[in-house]
């Protein structure tokens, strides 16, 4: 039974929801472990022993087939209908087989980081810039449209040591194949204290960040930041130094996660968005909500009018204008 208990105490670090159908397997495994040692056969011992050792190995099979997981298992994806940028060709920083963030966001689609970072490695620069080329090459060839190559993936794509040369070759590969299509960097705002980072960001078309809260209690409950030194003030402050040449990207969700209410929506944590919207004057706001699997299950998928009264308020008192995806 240790086994099946410790699989159980991983899972629900992870899941802690009762609701969760791991959970619900977890007890039916523990129940009828418990429940075998009353058949015959051997010594209700040994019996107990045998069942709480298969109902561990069942417990563990079915947590390495509950976790969510990464999402893409190459390099250059795509392309993918995009409900924010249209034809979108995806570019991963990240192993292909595991997740590098410097967030851990309950509603990730990548899954959690106690995933691992896989086996791959972070991908080299110029396998980046040949995977890249041969692919916007073939497209070309073949007469597709391409609206965006996209740098998003399996994880946060500014913490590649080469991320600011790589943009400059996709800037050059760009131009040779699609040069009316643009490029869009979806990044958390976690390495903005980078030069290298910040420059790179102002090269692209798209500099996509992310600011889910301006309360800081709730930004390191839905965001989950690796880092302690990474605050809302610290963000907000980075995020300025754009000079409004960025778009903010903010999920709006509410659910419940290791029994404590997450909720980015009342009307304190808006009216706490809508100041640091002010400050930092982006050319855009990207208002969304859930679309695809959360590893924190009880997150609630806001819906659109819901969004859309948020995006009036934020246009109509600040002029900014606001995409609701």
């Amino acid at each position: 039974m240790r086994g099946c208990y410790k699989s159980y105490k991983l899972y629900k670090s992870y899941n802690s929801s009762k609701s969760s159908k791991f959970y619900k397997s977890y007890k039916s495994y523990k129940s009828y472990s418990l429940s075998l040692d009353k058949i015959g056969g051997g010594s209700a011992k040994a019996n107990k022993k045998t069942c709480f050792s298969f109902a561990s190995a069942l417990a563990f099979r079915y947590l390495c087939r509950a976790m969510q997981r990464v999402l893409f298992h190459s390099t250059v994806f795509g392309p993918i209908r995009s409900r924010r940028l249209g034809a979108s060709l995806g570019v991963n920083l990240s192993p292909n087989d595991g997740k590098v963030c410097s967030f851990d966001c309950l509603y990730c689609e990548a899954g959690y980081n106690a995933q691992g970072p896989g086996t791959t490695g972070l991908p080299a620069r110029a396998d980046v810039s040949r995977l890249l080329g041969e692919r916007l090459a073939a497209l070309h060839a073949a007469g597709d449209a391409l609206d965006v190559i996209t740098f998003s993936g399996n994880g946060e794509p500014t913490l590649h040591p080469d991320f600011a040369a790589i943009i400059d070759d996709t800037i050059a590969v760009r131009d040779r194949f699609y040069p009316e299509a643009k490029i869009s960097v979806l990044s958390n705002s976690a390495q903005l204290r980078r030069p290298d980072v910040v420059e790179a960001l102002r090269r692209v078309d798209n500099n996509i960040v992310k600011l889910d809260s301006a309360v800081e209690a709730t930004m390191r409950a839905l965001d989950r930041p690796t880092s302690p030194a990474f605050t809302v003030d610290r963000a907000i402050d980075d995020l300025c130094q754009f000079g409004g040449d960025c778009i903010i990207q903010t999920m709006q969700t509410r659910g419940f996660h290791n029994g404590v209410r997450v909720d980015n929506t009342t009307p304190a944590e808006r009216a706490a968005l809508l100041e640091a919207y002010r400050r930092i004057r982006p050319r855009e706001v990207m208002l969304y909500g859930i679309d695809r699997k959360t590893p924190e299950e009880s997150l609630e998928k806001v819906g659109r009018e819901e969004l859309q009264a948020f995006a009036d308020m934020i246009t109509r008192e600040l002029g900014i204008p606001v995409q609701t995806v």
